[in-house]
């Protein structure tokens, strides 16, 4: 993907991180994807220390939390997350840990991979830069408790947000192809997404980026027909999580899309498909969006080679054939990270 691109150095001999497997398909494409980072660490000599961490519906089970104390405080010291998929209590887990850890821009690439058909008819390959700390997203809410007949959101945007998210989205840029587009409706939301189009703009100007802006709606309709007039998207929380998700399913499949939430010094690095309860315990997840969620904690680390390596794997892998249940393939999760594993190992990725 090579989002990270002049972003960060490597400044780690050991990569240690929280794991946290999550629930339903969670633990069987963690440990596909561990097997995968078992590959990397021959052929590259990285060290890796995952430390288990619980979080999610089963933890609040057994725990009486879906975050609890133990797990932040070890997510906070490491500054490091590889996060699973996590059922019902997902949005308990992940806003607390993006505000805890700092993490203020969410990374979401969508891409068609080799052998995979993109929903719309034309291949993407887009990145989204998601503002993540501000936004209706702060959640606070109130409702009127006498009627219960209205209720009111606040929403917040801020010059410091926008600047420093909107930086990252030009550094970003620099390695494709030095295009962002700031995406708003300041048409209607004249405070809110003014200030953050306004700021963006100076911003990216500054950066000596090429700067397009269009209203949300309209993007979302130009994603679908012509996809390949973006390059990098730069967009408020709201905005970016709902097109993020339309980006990655019109690129070929939700379950294949990889995300970053990252802070000048932490990152937290998921899959952005559900813990599909459905299909829990049968061995047959596509551990793909895992497995480069894998490769974007390192690309952020510095470690472009091994990053690139798992890319590569997984589209050669999938050009060669070799899928899972879901893209019409017969391999079981473990298998189909073996087909990944064994091409990093060998050298051919």
């Amino acid at each position: 993907m090579g989002w990270a691109a002049a972003i960060r150095e490597i400044s780690v001999t050991v990569v240690r991180f929280c794991l946290i497997e999550g629930d339903g398909i969670g633990p069987e494409v963690s440990r596909a994807t561990l097997r995968v980072l078992e590959a990397v660490s021959k052929r590259f000599g990285i060290g890796f220390e995952p430390v288990l961490c619980e979080a999610g519906d089963e933890a609040a089970k057994r725990r009486g939390s879906p975050l609890p104390e133990e797990t932040l405080r070890k997510a906070k010291e490491i500054g490091i997350v590889l996060k699973g998929p996590v059922g019902e209590t997902a949005g308990e887990v992940v806003t607390v840990l993006r505000r805890e850890l700092g993490t203020y821009a969410a990374i979401r690439p969508a891409k068609t991979l080799p052998g995979v058909s993109p929903r719309c008819g034309k291949p993407l390959d887009v990145v989204i830069v998601r503002e993540l700390l501000e936004g209706v997203y702060v959640q606070t809410e109130y409702v009127d408790v006498v009627s219960n007949s209205f209720a009111v959101a606040l929403r917040v945007a801020s010059a410091r947000e926008t600047e420093r998210v909107a930086r990252l989205a030009a550094r970003i840029a620099r390695g494709r192809r030095g295009i962002v587009s700031i995406i708003h409706k300041a048409n209607v939301l004249h405070g809110t997404c003014g200030l953050f189009r306004d700021v963006a703009k100076r911003v990216l100007e500054e950066e000596g980026v090429v700067v397009e802006e269009y209203y949300v709606d309209a993007a979302a309709a130009l994603l679908v027909r012509t996809p390949e007039r973006f390059d990098v998207m730069l967009t408020p929380n709201l905005f970016g999580d709902i097109l993020s998700d339309l980006a990655a399913e019109l690129a070929g499949s939700l379950g294949l899309s990889p995300s970053a939430n990252v802070g000048d010094k932490t990152g937290i690095f998921e899959p952005v498909h559900g813990a599909a309860f459905d299909i829990a315990g049968m061995g047959i997840a596509n551990p793909t969006a895992m497995m480069l969620a894998a490769a974007m904690m390192l690309d952020w680390l510095g470690y472009r080679d091994a990053a690139r390596a798992i890319e590569k794997a997984i589209e050669d892998a999938l050009a060669s054939g070799a899928r899972t249940p879901d893209l019409g393939g017969n391999l079981k999760t473990m298998e189909f990270a073996e087909e990944v594993a064994k091409r990093i190992e060998a050298g051919n990725a």
